[in-house]
């Protein structure tokens, strides 16, 4: 899936440090720096689950390809939000969702 402009400007600005560091932080400044630093190869980005109708034969359709990248896009920055939130919070659960962002995340 191709990085967007606005992706990595999302990301960017995702990635900006609190005054505090909570129990993950460092570890979401790491994967924020691999983010961007797959923002030249033009396979990686978030991916999605296999639809249904792809499972069984369906060919996408440029404007469905278009809508799984938008929608893989969103839940991942959604999810590594919430990531920097629990961690801002000083809450553990930071690590599960920065786990979550990083398996939507392909870097192929």
């Amino acid at each position: 899936m191709k990085v967007t402009a606005a992706f990595a400007l999302s990301v960017l600005l995702l990635g900006t440090a609190s005054a505090r560091a909570g129990p993950c932080s460092n570890a979401i400044a790491q994967f924020e720096q691999a983010v961007r630093q797959s923002g030249k190869n033009p396979t990686a980005g978030p991916t999605g689950s296999q639809t249904v109708d792809a499972q069984t034969g369906g060919q996408p359709t440029p404007g469905s390809v278009k809508q799984a990248e938008e929608s893989a896009q969103t839940t991942f920055e959604e999810t590594l939000a919430r990531a920097k939130s629990l961690d801002a919070q000083g809450d553990a659960g930071c690590s599960r969702a920065l786990a979550d962002a990083k398996r939507m995340y392909s870097f192929r």
